[in-house]
């Protein structure tokens, strides 16, 4: 079993070109599952739209869950698929279609109640940050500020030490607080350097939505594995829940 190694700085170069080689090891695989997911996610909108406007429901409470429901299930098919086919390529192996399209539901699970949590985590922040806002503006235009900048620091922090739950939830054992104390408590250690690499997958996704949005076929894959090879900086390489086997 590989040990989680403990206060390890991130090397950011180190992990651009781990997850540039794995994704050059195989890029169809990846690129097409990517073009498949978006087209589904597509092709699904398109139809709940449909038949919404064709069922003129002036309480479009169903048509809400539809789609709420729908998108949620595509995103996780979308995420566990990249992540295995990526880590795979981290491994050297080249991942298979098949590797990518496999559902699993117990892996579906724990992404979206990690996400989940930590969204709720979120909310309440922002609802604390509000009211002190209101209050804050009530006593003074400049102190109304404070929550406002205090909120942009809390977003910008939580971003970057949870970049990597998405793979913690899905290979790692652990209830969802317990998964988003380690991004806390790993990353920490290393937060600039995975603000960096933040930046850096940033500045990748931005150049495939100029390049007409078809050219995040192949930055969001290489995003991907760019980020587990950070992952497996910080975390080591060890599948505790056989999430890669399922």
């Amino acid at each position: 079993m590989t040990e989680t190694p403990a206060k390890q700085r991130l090397h950011v170069l180190q992990a651009i070109e781990d997850g540039w080689n794995a994704f050059a090891r195989a890029p169809w695989p990846l690129v097409l599952f990517t073009l498949l997911a978006g087209s589904v996610w597509i092709l699904f909108q398109i139809i709940v739209r449909g038949a919404h406007a064709l069922a003129n429901d002036s309480v479009p409470i169903a048509y809400f869950l539809v789609v709420a429901i729908g998108s949620t299930v595509i995103s996780l098919w979308g995420i566990m698929g990249l992540i295995r086919g990526a880590w795979k390529s981290l491994n050297g192996a080249k991942p298979s279609f098949s590797d990518l399209v496999r559902w699993d539901g117990n892996a579906a699970g724990r992404l979206f109640i990690n996400q989940i949590v930590l969204a709720i985590i979120v909310a309440i922040i922002v609802l604390v940050l509000r009211w002190l806002t209101n209050e804050f503006f009530a006593a003074s235009t400049f102190a109304g500020f404070i929550p406002l900048i205090t909120g942009m620091v809390i977003f910008i922090y939580l971003s970057v030490n949870q970049k990597l739950l998405p793979a913690i939830a899905l290979l790692q054992t652990g209830n969802p607080v317990e998964n988003i104390q380690k991004g806390q408590k790993i990353i920490d250690a290393t937060w600039w350097w995975m603000l960096l690499l933040l930046i850096v997958n940033t500045i990748i996704l931005t150049v495939g939505i100029i390049l007409n949005g078809v050219g995040l076929l192949v930055a969001s894959p290489v995003v991907i594995c760019i980020s587990l090879a950070a992952y497996r900086q910080l975390f080591g390489t060890d599948d505790q829940t056989g999430f890669l086997n399922s």
